[in-house]
């Protein structure tokens, strides 16, 4: 809720100038009502007004106040007639602009909401509160970029507002996940996709089959920059050293600039308890790049034994001022844990600009030498006129350097000279995703043990597959805030993906009771309900789901089709089936089709179907990947003959 905002009223030169009633009596009931106010009681305060407002109606400030009360008490869609009477009568008044947006929001009418929230944040653009209610609104209409620029003015405002950070968070998540669509819809099977995607098994800890996947990409052309690195870097982690130094040495050998080859090299130091030589390496990259380390320096634990982290801080922290430079060593050591200085995260733009300015080599040239953070400064002043490949450059570079606002910056520019660019969405996909950890860790150092809190940590664990932790997680939010819609929607999704179908047909039956429209919901209730054969009671369920966000709906068709096709409704489940084809990610769909094809009698069709699960299951075998994703599918995996639906 936000604070209620009380107005000067100069009532008794208002109310001289009114036929309404005498000043005493004016005077008398704003007083009373300012009273119930301060005491916190919002329907008093609200009769009282509504007096005032009656004895005189040609004060626009009373009628704010007034909304302001009605707000206070819930009655949204009074308060939003009370502040469109306020701002007929003083359009310049900037409470009601500010709350008719905010409810106007609140009430699904964002659109409607934006421009008295751009009036409001013009008239005071010192109050963090419009900017976040400008990004939500913002975020409601899917428009992420200008939400995001709005709750970074929130968050500077007040670094405090932990609200903001939250949004802002999830603002830059959407961002990503609507980029991730486009590239999913365009571009697939492109290497810029394969490469997010086996980021995505890594941080997965699925380290084998993140490294078949680099390795299939490693010839393409063209690429995102330091494809061999990141090889390595899944071989270290899969416990093959040799093959891991191999990939480092390509990497370098390539001449290709890329800093995580000579890291990787750091860490397989610090594996063999060579620390003198991760330290002469991790100095080498300082001096190229401050950010590069600062951004990247936690790569190097991942996967360490705590015992050897700790061994390796005492070794940075005993060496600090005297091999290792005091910066350096401190930026090590909060990449590690072991430091809060806030200094440690903050660039040397400073410094990085003087040197970019004496620096006479082009921005390729400091590529190539590691130097991310001059190319970007040598790029960045021109961003309005360069060239499609200058301004993939200056996304590399900004991205290696940890500036990931010019990254996004950069990303932007080369989607509008190129509409359909895969690099230009695998950017701003790398960056925003860092851009919306930054922002909720923030929030979680504001809020450590909030409800939000507590769910946005289940919501990480969940999408690494960490389902145990993510109902932890949940639960604890519904201890702090029982009810909590989030919390609910989380818990039993968790629940659905470990296989938990009661708990998650329970948890999802106490959220439908307070939301029974919500799609996600109903799409989690069908499909645990399908998993226990309950199929009358799954499909109403799944025909809600249908109205969901557009990614669900080819996977909510593929199970109404298995519903169909389970209770005897061969062609309507045909019809199903083809609607969802696009979510097959296993061949299972493909498979469940050639049958129904096969019972109708079309053996033409049936041949089809079978010939497109086998293409489905080989592009699977060349992506490396070994199991399915999708819960409900996890039955159908086959070695030697076809799946089982």
């Amino acid at each position: 809720m936000l604070p209620v905002v009380s107005l000067v009223l100069l009532v008794s030169s208002q109310a001289a100038t009114s036929q309404q009633a005498p000043a005493a009596t004016l005077e008398s009931l704003v007083a009373a009502a300012q009273k119930s106010q301060a005491a916190g009681d919002f329907d008093a305060a609200t009769r009282v007004y509504q007096e005032a407002v009656k004895l005189a109606p040609g004060i626009p400030e009373l009628w704010a106040n007034f909304g302001l009360m009605q707000h206070e008490s819930g009655n949204i869609c009074g308060a939003i007639v009370s502040f469109q009477h306020a701002i007929r009568l003083k359009p310049s008044l900037y409470v009601p602009n500010l709350f008719l947006g905010i409810d106007l929001a609140r009430t699904g009418k964002a659109s409607q909401a934006i421009p008295f929230l751009i009036k409001a944040e013009k008239t005071n653009q010192s109050d963090p509160q419009v900017a976040l209610a400008l990004g939500r609104a913002y975020v409601a209409k899917g428009r992420f970029a200008a939400a995001a620029k709005e709750l970074d003015r929130a968050t500077a405002l007040d670094p405090k507002l932990g609200a903001a950070w939250f949004t802002l968070g999830i603002a830059h998540l959407d961002q990503v996940e609507m980029d991730a669509r486009t590239l999913s819809a365009e571009g697939k099977d492109s290497p810029f996709a394969g490469s997010l995607y086996a980021e995505s098994l890594q941080k997965q800890a699925r380290f084998g089959e993140a490294a078949t996947l680099y390795k299939s990409l490693l010839n393409a052309d063209p690429q995102p920059p330091c494809l061999r690195a990141q090889l390595g870097f899944s071989l270290l982690r899969e416990h093959d050293p040799a093959s891991a130094a191999a990939a480092f040495n390509a990497e370098r050998n390539a001449d290709s600039g890329c800093g995580l080859a000579l890291l990787g090299q750091a860490r397989m130091a610090i594996d063999a308890g060579d620390r003198d030589s991760a330290a002469t390496i991790l100095i080498t990259l300082w001096n190229r790049d401050h950010g590069f380390i600062r951004t990247n320096a936690a790569v190097l634990i991942e996967g360490l034994a705590s015992e050897h982290i700790a061994g390796f801080a005492s070794f940075v922290a005993a060496q600090k001022d005297n091999a290792i430079p005091s910066p350096l060593a401190d930026a090590l050591l909060t990449a590690f844990g072991y430091s809060d200085q806030d200094s440690a995260n903050s660039p040397a733009t400073g410094e990085a600009a003087s040197h970019a300015a004496a620096d006479v080599r082009t921005p390729e040239e400091l590529y190539r030498a590691g130097q991310f953070q001059n190319c970007a400064h040598r790029l960045e002043s021109g961003i309005a006129t360069l060239v499609p490949d200058k301004l993939r450059l200056l996304a590399a570079c900004a991205f290696f350097t940890g500036d990931d606002q010019l990254t996004v910056r950069a990303a932007t520019a080369l989607q509008a000279a190129q509409p359909h660019s895969l690099e230009a969405l695998y950017w701003s996909i790398q960056a925003n995703e860092r851009l919306a950890l930054q922002a909720l860790a923030r929030f979680q150092q504001l809020e450590p043990d909030s409800a939000r809190s507590h769910v946005l940590l289940g919501d990480i664990y969940h999408q690494l597959e960490r389902h145990d932790n993510a109902q932890a997680e949940y639960q604890k939010a519904l201890a702090i805030a029982p009810g909590d819609p989030a919390a609910l929607l989380g818990l039993a999704s968790a629940y659905l993906s470990n296989n938990n179908n009661d708990d998650a047909i329970e948890t999802a039956r106490l959220a439908l009771a307070r939301r029974p429209s919500d799609p996600e919901l109903n799409l989690i209730m069908g499909e645990a309900m399908l998993a226990k054969n309950e199929y009358a009671g799954a499909e109403p369920c799944l025909r809600i789901a249908l109205h969901g966000k557009p990614q669900m709906i080819p996977h909510v068709h593929a199970l109404i089709g298995r519903i169909y096709a389970e209770t005897g409704r061969t062609e309507e489940a045909i019809d199903e089936l083809k609607q969802g084809a696009s979510s097959d990610q296993d061949g299972a769909i493909q498979y469940l089709l050639a049958r129904l094809y096969r019972k109708l009698g079309n053996t033409e069709a049936a041949n089809a179907a079978l010939e497109r699960m086998k293409a489905i299951r080989q592009q699977r075998r060349d992506r490396g990947v070994k199991r399915v994703e999708d819960p409900e599918l996890s039955s159908l995996e086959f070695s030697a003959g076809p799946p089982t639906p």
